[in-house]
């Protein structure tokens, strides 16, 4: 089974995903999730393809405290974080988030803490090619 924090180049499987947490816990009675995709339009202007870059180990290691903070702080069963960093097109997929708790309440807030704390903390940069020219984009929640 694949680690529940990854850094990668590969798209990921939302199926696969749930499946792993789903196998860590017979306890769990929802799993909230979130799937970041590219869009092809931002700031007013059309976006052909976002490339993304991390600080791969500080990147990873943050990642890996925000899933330990959401568990104690939503008293999560598990959770998973897989963020891509490469060059994608509008419509592919970015990052993946899902909590997974006995009730919902808790997987809904800790998902959603967890994409808005990532995006904050997570070093992280997207560069986005347009006909324009490329732009890095300011990190915002």
């Amino acid at each position: 089974m694949s680690e529940p924090v990854r850094i990668q180049q590969a798209d990921f499987s939302q199926d696969a995903e749930i499946a792993a947490l789903k196998s860590s816990s017979k306890r769990i009675g929802g799993i909230a999730t979130f799937l970041g995709c590219a869009r092809d339009f931002s700031e007013g202007r059309d976006v052909s393809e976002i490339s993304f870059e991390a600080y791969g180990s500080m990147a990873l290691a943050e990642m890996n405290k925000l899933r330990n903070e959401a568990i104690a702080k939503f008293s999560l069963l598990d959770a998973r974080i897989v963020h891509r960093v490469t060059t994608v097109r509008a419509g592919d997929n970015i990052v993946f988030i899902a909590a997974a708790a006995e009730h919902r309440a808790a997987a809904f807030d800790a998902c959603r803490w967890l994409i808005d704390e990532l995006k904050q903390r997570v070093p992280i940069w997207k560069k986005e090619i347009t006909p324009q020219g490329e732009a890095w984009v300011t990190p915002h929640p």
